[in-house]
């Protein structure tokens, strides 16, 4: 094998392949990149059985070829060559010569027979904008449950209905919901991306531009434009009928300015317990919005936050974590904080936006 390739692009690519790559595996070839020659393009591939992704770069190929290279050893030596100019790829005996400028590295290579292949995905097919596919799940990941006991909840739901799209994930304890219109959107029944999956989609999406194509079955989905070809391991269970516990009423609303509120529970998460718990009272006959915390090793704390209250006085406590965790999708200057009861879900939205849902358990004194 014998080629050039632009230095930045070889770069690019190598450090996205490595991160597909499994660090600890007992089958160390997943700790590999194949790399091979096909026509006027050099194909990088990595997979760590759960996700799997093969990108394309153009090269000028003189002779084809295809070889197994340590990921964590390529990924090294091209971070530290300097040039913006083509570098040159060579093998030969098992050994790939990389020369550019003044330098000349040699690292060994293994046979690519035992390297597994990345399965191709036919199935239900959709094409749309990534930056509106990566806002989906950007706005919704962080509510997974992380733990892989429950794989049903330990992901992000996905479907379509009425021309909108639908991102939803929960740990049990809250919920984050994503909707975004997009007109003469087909039909999704069902995808269910793990969470461990996640980071992986992501950096794949901050490196796209313009739409995504998206083939997905029951258990196997794949992300791909004309140069990068990503498949993952989709979850086959069924996501918890989770519109049923959005409250379908309110009886005590607030608007606050969320820069407030959060400048309120910066300063709350000093004084909390172990558990996070905040207070918060809604006194309606003195129009007062109260936010208190207490830990008997440190302290308490209590403030007043000014707002607009329509309703009736409640009093809720939560887990200070989990309710500023929304604050990663929520983007206007003001938020809607909705309660039934002292012992059912708090919804918080953005005041002129009701794109986005979060809704949140009280806890227990």
């Amino acid at each position: 094998m014998k080629l050039k390739c632009n230095l930045e692009k070889l770069k690019a690519a190598v450090s996205l392949a490595d991160k597909m790559t499994s660090k600890n595996s007992t089958l160390p070839i997943l700790n590999s990149l194949y790399i091979k020659t096909d026509g006027k393009n050099l194909k990088i591939r990595s997979t760590n059985l759960n996700v799997g992704i093969e990108i394309d770069i153009p090269a000028s190929i003189e002779k084809e070829g295809v070889f197994v290279v340590k990921s964590d050893v390529l990924l090294n030596v091209c971070s530290n060559l300097v040039g913006q100019n083509d570098v040159s790829l060579s093998l030969e005996n098992d050994n790939l010569t990389i020369n550019i400028n003044k330098s000349t590295a040699i690292v060994k290579c293994f046979p690519p027979d035992e390297f597994p292949t990345i399965p191709t995905v036919d199935g239900e097919n959709l094409t749309i904008d990534s930056k509106i596919f990566s806002e989906g799940i950007k706005s919704v990941y962080f509510a997974a449950a992380t733990s892989d006991i429950k794989p049903e909840i330990s992901s992000i739901f996905i479907y379509s209905e009425n021309d909108y799209m639908y991102f939803v994930a929960t740990d049990s304890f809250r919920l984050a919901e994503k909707k975004i219109k997009i007109k003469g959107i087909s039909d999704i029944s069902k995808i269910l991306i793990p969470y461990k999956s996640i980071a992986d989609i992501t950096r794949v999406l901050d490196v796209v531009e313009g739409n995504i194509n998206i083939s997905f079955t029951r258990n196997q989905m794949s992300i791909f434009t004309s140069n990068i070809y990503f498949t993952t391991r989709l979850i086959d269970g069924g996501f918890p009928q989770y519109q049923i516990i959005i409250p379908k009423e309110e009886k005590t609303k607030l608007v606050v300015m969320k820069q407030d509120i959060i400048n309120t529970l910066k300063l709350s998460n000093i004084f909390t317990d172990k558990f996070f718990q905040v207070v918060l009272n809604i006194d309606q006959s003195d129009k007062k919005i109260n936010i208190s915390s207490k830990n008997s090793d440190v302290g308490s704390v209590m403030s007043n936050l000014d707002g607009v209250i329509d309703g009736e006085s409640i009093e809720v406590v939560f887990n200070l974590k989990y309710f500023t965790d929304a604050f990663q999708a929520l983007h206007g200057d003001s938020v809607s904080i909705s309660l039934t009861a002292t012992n059912k879900p708090i919804v918080i939205k953005n005041t002129n936006d009701n794109s986005f849902l979060y809704l949140l358990m009280p806890t227990n004194r």
